[in-house]
């Protein structure tokens, strides 16, 4: 049986740029526009020509896109104005774009004070720009703004605009949750309305987020009709975020409920990548990523407890809803306080960490963990720290060097132009083959200057360590007064992009962070292969 086409548009350079904290450059634009044709989406919405120097250069070159369809984003013409007349309308459709989405008011209420203009006007409006665009050969869609709410108020009047919309030769036809307050059973009743009007074919879904429900809204909009679902990547929108396609594009693909019925431009392969789309994005926008986003966070196949662990390494299909593998995530079996010995082994098999079921050790290790864990260590948010903590306990780590010495020094001192900055001194002394090495240096913090003493000169391990950097830091007081005890996360990340967290505690922040900090170079030794101390290196 031959399935339906559904159409992914990305809005994330437009509805998303309108984020808190999100400013897209040229060249990110042109990064993010690339990745989403990879993924196989069929519109990339680039932005508004025009409106800024950022997307007007965008437009002066459409993109060579493989799969998608480029698209820019405007408004119908003027109130008032001819569409031979509307300099925005012009922007428009002199643009380098494969198609136009043009946003129109579909709601009586908003054409009333938000235009302050007359119905009869907003229906021309939609008209004349309509039939100006695809005059040019432009694809045509028309985001029918505020339609859920307009269609509460005065449903002839939002059905009348997306009429006008369709009858004047409109691709696409949007119906928008402007402000997402609309419920997923009125999506669904009101989509089917008004796909007694307009083909569904012809008929898109735009859903906001301001009642966690974009992505629900969008699949009961499906259900009732409608064939192309706009969002964007995590869900970046104004707000509250738009409907979220990291969610959606999986669902569509992996649930039966959409599979067996429709198809989608986003194959097997590229849905694959999609848990690197999404974290790429997150990089280049300096964004922390959402651990528990569905499909594509860290903690979307994480399971802690000990016997849904058991059951996992039995069936992972116990507690998986799909293959973390076909979004290109991966499961991971977190040791805690609440872990049991089936953790701890489905931890060691992840990690590669060679182990005998019978070694009274594996024992010792959930001990020791759960031991250190009640000091104020958690190990489920320091993945390598745990990786070095079960090498130690099972004989697995060599020694490479040992620190004999650290001391760091706060001072206040003016610089070049007569201010007055602060500036950590750390010095690091260590001992490899037997041979001391001291290390000097300056940082913008205590941490700061710990971490750059530490890894200055490290002897024959220094090229294993020259690719690493210290990514975030966090801090953490356990308990109040002033004996207070610290935790200190550290992320790094090397060469390879490979990034693992580290855990240090104690009563001094500078010691915790300093244990954190060595954990970080061990684990990037044992990563790779370094030699153990007294061993020849191999040649570079």
């Amino acid at each position: 049986m031959s399935r339906e086409r559904l159409y992914l548009f990305d809005t994330t350079l437009r509805d998303g740029a309108q984020t808190n904290g999100v400013d897209f450059t040229l060249q990110d634009k042109q990064a993010i526009a690339k990745m989403l044709d990879d993924l196989g989406i069929d519109y990339v919405e680039g932005g508004y020509p025009g409106a800024n120097p950022t997307d007007t250069g965008f437009f002066s070159h459409k993109p060579a896109f493989r799969h998608a369809r480029f698209t820019a984003f405007g408004m119908t013409r003027r109130p008032g104005r001819s569409a031979s007349n509307d300099p925005g309308l012009a922007a428009l459709i002199e643009a380098d774009a494969d198609a136009i989405c043009f946003v129109a008011k579909s709601s009586a209420y908003q054409v009333r004070v938000a235009l302050e203009t007359t119905k009869d006007e907003n229906l021309a409006s939609i008209r004349d720009s309509v039939k100006a665009a695809t005059a040019v050969g432009r694809e045509v869609m028309v985001d029918c703004e505020h339609f859920f709410d307009g269609y509460r108020e005065d449903p002839a009047f939002a059905l009348a605009c997306a009429k006008a919309a369709y009858d004047s030769g409109a691709r696409w036809v949007v119906l928008c949750d402007t402000n997402g307050g609309a419920m997923p059973n009125e999506i669904e009743a009101t989509v089917r309305e008004a796909a007694k009007h307009i083909p569904g074919d012809h008929l898109g879904i735009h859903a906001h987020n301001d009642t966690e429900q974009a992505v629900a809204n969008s699949l009961a909009a499906v259900r009732a009709g409608v064939r192309q679902i706009q969002g964007t990547l995590n869900g970046l929108g104004e707000r509250c975020g738009n409907a979220n396609l990291c969610s959606l594009i999986p669902t569509l693909k992996l649930k039966k409920e959409f599979s067996d019925i429709f198809e989608i431009g986003v194959t097997g392969d590229r849905l694959a990548a999609l848990t690197q789309v999404s974290r790429t994005l997150d990089n280049m926008l300096n964004r922390a990523p959402n651990r528990h986003a569905p499909y594509v966070g860290e903690s979307a196949f994480v399971t802690k407890t000990g016997i849904h662990a058991s059951a996992i390494l039995k069936d992972p299909a116990t507690y998986e809803h799909v293959a973390p593998e076909s979004v290109g995530n991966r499961r991971k079996v977190l040791v805690s306080d609440q872990a049991g010995r089936s953790n701890v082994l489905a931890e060691l098999e992840r990690a590669n960490i060679a182990f005998d079921r019978n070694d009274p050790k594996l024992g010792r290790l959930v001990r020791e963990m759960k031991e250190r864990e009640a000091a104020g260590y958690a190990y489920e948010s320091a993945n390598a720290s745990f990786d070095l903590l079960a090498r130690r306990t099972l004989g697995r780590v060599p020694e490479y060097f040992d620190v004999e010495q650290y001391d760091v020094n706060v001072e206040q001192r003016y610089n070049s132009h007569g201010r007055r900055v602060t500036v950590a001194m750390a010095v690091v002394k260590v001992r490899v083959d037997g041979q001391p090495l001291i290390s000097a240096a300056e940082g913008n913090g205590p941490v700061n200057a710990l971490d750059l003493a530490l890894r200055k000169d490290l002897g024959k391990y220094q090229k294993y360590i020259d690719g690493l950097k210290l990514i975030d830091y966090r801090v953490r007081i356990l308990n109040g007064g002033t004996g207070a005890v610290t935790r200190v996360l550290l992320e790094s990340e090397d060469e390879e992009g490979e990034r693992w967290t580290t855990i240090g505690v104690s009563p001094n922040i500078i010691d915790a962070s300093f244990q954190a900090l060595m954990d970080s170079v061990f684990y990037k030794l044992v990563k790779s292969g370094a030699p153990a101390e007294g061993a020849v290196p191999e040649p570079s």
